[in-house]
C-alpha cells in the first residue's frame, strides 16, 4: 500500500520535535480526512451478514462446529482453543499447543475481523476462512484429524445431520468436510468488532484524546500505514520482516515465511502484515509470539521496518492510538452440542 497524502499536510510535524509535539500541533480536521482515505470503520455483524448473504442456518451450525471438540482426534481441541472469542480471538501464548501437547510453529492470529484479511495464516496460504478451517483440523500438530474422521463423527449424531440439511438444503449428502468448513466460515464472518474509539473518530466524533491524536498522526507520518491500512489496519498485503534492519532474534531459519508457500527467493521472511484491530488484547506479538509488550513491539517495528529510532514519547503515543482499535467484542453464547452415540468415534490418546 503506497502512502498518498493527497494534498493534506496532517501537520507533518510542522517543525516540531517528536518530544515537544502536542495535539494542538495537529490539524485534526485534516487528520480525520486523511484517515478516512486510508482506513475504514469496522461494520456491524448484521451489515457483514447482509452484504455477504450469509445463511443464518450455516452461522448456527458453524458456531456449534467452532466449539466442537470431537472434530479433533482427542476430543479435546476446538477452533476456540487457539482462537478464543473471549480473549481477543487468540490464545495469548507464544505459539499454539495442539495434539499431544505439541507446540506449533507460529503464534495464533486472531479470528476477530479475520473476514477482512486478504488471506489467512501468517504466510497467506489459505485464500479464505473456509480453506483456513480445514488446515488445523488435519494438522498433526493441532487437531490431528482427517476429513474421514470428521464426516464419520458428524454422521454419527442425528442432530448434526439435521443441522447440515437445514444449512445446505437440496444436497443429497450435505454432511461433508467442505460443508463443515463453509459453516465455520459463516460463523467466523460474524466475529467482528465495530465501534472502536478509532471507528468513532472516522465517523466524525471527537473520540480520541490528545495523546491518541498525536499517536495516529505519527502512525501515518512515520509510515506505519504503509503496511497497516484499510478496514483491518493491516492484513492486506505481504511485506518482509526487516525492510530496513532484521529484528535480532525474531527471524529463524526454521521459519522463512511466505517462501515456504511459494518457494520464491524474494518471499524469504515475508509475512502478511498483521491486522492491528484489537491488538491490545492479543499479546504476545509477531509470527513467533516472542514479544509480550506492545510498546516494545512498536519500537521493533520502528527500527526494523521504518529505520526510525522512535522516542519514548512517540512509542507511547503510537501505542495509545493502537489501544483505540479495540472494538465491541462479539457476544457469543456457548452452544449446547449433540450427545455422542455408540457410533461416534472414541477419542484417541493425546500421547
Amino acid at each position: 500500500m503506497k502512502l498518498r497524502m493527497t494534498g493534506l499536510s496532517v501537520a507533518l510535524l510542522c517543525g516540531y520535535s517528536a518530544a515537544t509535539m502536542a495535539a494542538s500541533d495537529v490539524n485534526v480536521k485534516e487528520l480525520r480526512e486523511l484517515s478516512q482515505q486510508l482506513f475504514a470503520p469496522i461494520p456491524t455483524a448484521e451489515v457483514v451478514i447482509a452484504e455477504r448473504k450469509v445463511d443464518p442456518n450455516q452461522i448456527e451450525l458453524g458456531k456449534m462446529l467452532f466449539f466442537e471438540p470431537r472434530l479433533s482426534s482427542s476430543h479435546i481441541i476446538t477452533c476456540n482453543t487457539c482462537h478464543s472469542v473471549g480473549t481477543g480471538g487468540a490464545d495469548n501464548i507464544p505459539v499454539a499447543v495442539g495434539h499431544g501437547w505439541q507446540a506449533g510453529p507460529r503464534n495464533s492470529p486472531t479470528v476477530l475481523n479475520a473476514v477482512f484479511n486478504i488471506a489467512q495464516f501468517w504466510d497467506g496460504r489459505a485464500d479464505d476462512l473456509a480453506e483456513q478451517a480445514k488446515g488445523p483440523i488435519q494438522a498433526s500438530v493441532e487437531m490431528n484429524a482427517t476429513p474421514e474422521h470428521v464426516v464419520t463423527t458428524l454422521l454419527s449424531m442425528p442432530e448434526y445431520v439435521e443441522h447440515f440439511k437445514a444449512a445446505f438444503p437440496g444436497q443429497d449428502n450435505p454432511v461433508t468436510f467442505d460443508n463443515m468448513a463453509k459453516a465455520i466460515e459463516a460463523f467466523e464472518t460474524t466475529l467482528v468488532t465495530p465501534n472502536a474509539k478509532f471507528d468513532q473518530f472516522l465517523e466524525g466524533k471527537d473520540a480520541l484524546n490528545d495523546e491518541e491524536i498525536v499517536g495516529l498522526n505519527l502512525f501515518i507520518t512515520k509510515g506505519c500505514v504503509g503496511c497497516h491500512g484499510g478496514v483491518n489496519v493491516g492484513g492486506q498485503g505481504y511485506f518482509p520482516f526487516g525492510v530496513v534492519q532484521r529484528p535480532g532474534g525474531l527471524l529463524k531459519e526454521s521459519d522463512r515465511g511466505r517462501f515456504m508457500v511459494t518457494e520464491t527467493a524474494s518471499d524469504e521472511y515475508v509475512f502478511r502484515a498483521g491486522p492491528l484491530r484489537n491488538i491490545a488484547l492479543t499479546a504476545p506479538y509477531f509470527h513467533n509470539g516472542e514479544v509480550w509488550d506492545l510498546e516494545e513491539a512498536v519500537a521493533i517495528m520502528g527500527t526494523s521496518q521504518l529505520g526510525a529510532d522512535l522516542s519514548k514519547q512517540e512509542i507511547k503515543a503510537i501505542t495509545a492510538f493502537l489501544n483505540t482499535l479495540t472494538g465491541d467484542q462479539p457476544k457469543v453464547e456457548y452452544p449446547t452440542l449433540p450427545a455422542s452415540t455408540p457410533d461416534t468415534p472414541k477419542p484417541a490418546p493425546m500421547m
